[in-house]
């Protein structure tokens, strides 16, 4: 039986080679875009949302090309969420994964770009064949990205998180901006496996529950990291939710409670594998991992 950090190793190894073949670079003048699009995504983070699809993927016999190259078009847009969110305009960060932000290491303008061309690029990933023989399964995974990562989505999220500051949001505004924000690209990146694997209805019903739950865990897992956690764990600031005045779980429910908060949504997360048995022991892991992680 693999264990889980081994697992996660060789996943974002793996899910790197792809994405350095995805991001190529050549001689041509827009060379400094693509350079910055790689300082975005190479060298660094745990790639926990490819693991996701790669391991949801397994559960249904999908075949390894399809389930990388999804994978990595997850983490594409990931990471150019993580590249806008860094800007001045945004969360104003010069720290990410211990390296310079993007508009530290070339320039805003040039920070701006990168990040769109990341989230063009994975949707031309996602449409190309050789993510999948037919087209109805790439029509749906761009569709359901579509959804995942836009207004009602990963960006709406977003725009609730910048006006956090501002008002004084509920626990349940606050669970709905984490949902939006975080838990939306964490719950497509269960869902792609299955829709790669065209899976049942239950089994779609099992991991967006799945899903769900770890992507609400791995939120207050994060806030408590941003009270609790140092720069030299987290590989970027910290304290930065209090300086801004924002509504977190941890401020809400404070630091006890919004631990056992997340331990007991890592529970459920589990329980929800239960029709998949042994197949989804590494994804019971990760609901642990998640609330457990120093970093």
């Amino acid at each position: 039986m693999v264990d889980l950090s081994s697992a996660l190793k060789a996943s974002a190894e793996n899910v790197e080679e792809k994405l350095k073949s995805i991001l190529s670079t050549d001689d041509a003048p827009e060379r400094r875009l693509i350079e910055a699009m790689r300082h975005a995504v190479l060298g660094g983070g745990k790639r926990l949302r490819p693991f996701l699809t790669l391991q949801c993927a397994g559960l249904f016999g999908v075949a390894d090309q399809s389930a990388l190259r999804t994978a990595c078009a997850i983490e594409l847009v990931h990471c150019y969420s993580l590249v806008h969110d860094d800007l001045p305009a945004m969360d104003d960060d010069d720290l990410r994964r211990g390296r310079p932000t993007v508009h530290k290491a070339f320039d805003e303008a040039t920070a701006i770009l990168a990040g769109d061309a990341l989230l063009t690029l994975a949707f031309g990933v996602l449409a190309n064949p050789a993510t999948h023989a037919n087209p109805g399964v790439r029509a749906d995974l761009v569709a359901q990205l579509a959804k995942a990562a836009g207004g009602h989505g990963m960006v709406g999220g977003q725009m609730i998180d910048l006006q956090a500051g501002q008002e004084d949001l509920t626990i349940g505004a606050i669970t709905r901006l984490q949902r939006l924000k975080t838990g939306a690209l964490i719950d497509f990146a269960c869902h792609a496996g299955a829709i790669l694997g065209r899976a049942p209805e239950p089994a779609r019903e099992a991991l967006r529950g799945y899903a769900h739950d770890l992507g609400l865990a791995f939120q207050i897992a994060d806030d408590l990291l941003d009270v609790e956690g140092s720069e030299d764990e987290t590989g970027k600031a910290v304290g930065k939710d209090k300086s801004a005045n924002k509504a977190t779980f941890v401020e809400i429910l404070g630091p006890e409670r919004a631990r056992a908060q997340a331990t007991l949504l890592a529970t459920q997360a589990a329980d929800h594998l239960a029709m998949f048995d042994k197949k989804a022991d590494l994804l019971r892991d990760v609901a642990r991992f998640v609330v457990e992680r120093r970093h």
